[in-house]
């Protein structure tokens, strides 16, 4: 899978310009994930955050990927590809046959060879993982890689902003009552 860097380039532009144009993380994370794929020249991409209590990969957004497959059942943390959450980028060349793949029979239904699965880390917390499908077996380079890893940190940094503005927006409202009920003859 020989890409050009200006691919990677113009890829990195449409997620960033997507970032910057709407806080919606929904419209974000599936620009991310359509935009890591397309420019990999994969079958598909997912990105998974991790539960609450650290023990399942909760699928997200992905694209490429049937249903079928994003439900087949919970994603344990401990036993799909689990070196990823210890921040390292995990290459699979045959994930039908690869005993770090925790549904290695439906990965071989939905016809997919490779993965590469890369932490997505908010400063020093890693809080999900972006992976990558290929239907035929791909050894990914060190280009893929950096660019997943680029992208799944933008990811992270856009979830943490639309975090951080669903907040102020409410703290926002919350103010703007308060001083509505304190000074109800004030226009706010």
């Amino acid at each position: 899978m020989e890409k050009t860097i200006e691919i990677y380039y113009q890829s990195l532009y449409e997620v960033a310009a997507t970032l910057n144009s709407t806080r919606a993380s929904g419209e974000i994370l599936q620009s991310i994930v359509e935009n890591v794929a397309k420019a990999v020249g994969a079958k598909g991409c997912s990105l998974m955050l991790l539960s609450p209590d650290k023990k399942l990969l909760i699928h997200t957004a992905a694209h490429g990927l049937s249903d079928w497959y994003i439900r087949k059942g919970p994603v344990s943390a401990d036993k799909s590809l689990s070196e990823a959450l210890e921040g390292k980028v995990v290459a699979v060349l045959h994930a039908p046959d690869d005993d770090r793949i925790q549904y290695r029979e439906q990965a071989k239904k939905e016809g997919i060879a490779s993965i590469l699965s890369v932490p997505m880390m908010l400063r020093e917390e890693i809080i999900g993982v972006v992976r990558v499908y290929t239907s035929e077996p791909c050894q990914f380079s060190l280009d893929d890689i950096y660019f997943a890893g680029a992208v799944a940190n933008l990811g992270a940094i856009a979830l943490e902003n639309a975090k951080l503005y669903e907040t102020l927006k409410k703290d926002y409202e919350s103010f703007r009552r308060d001083m509505l009920e304190h000074h109800p003859l004030r226009d706010w």
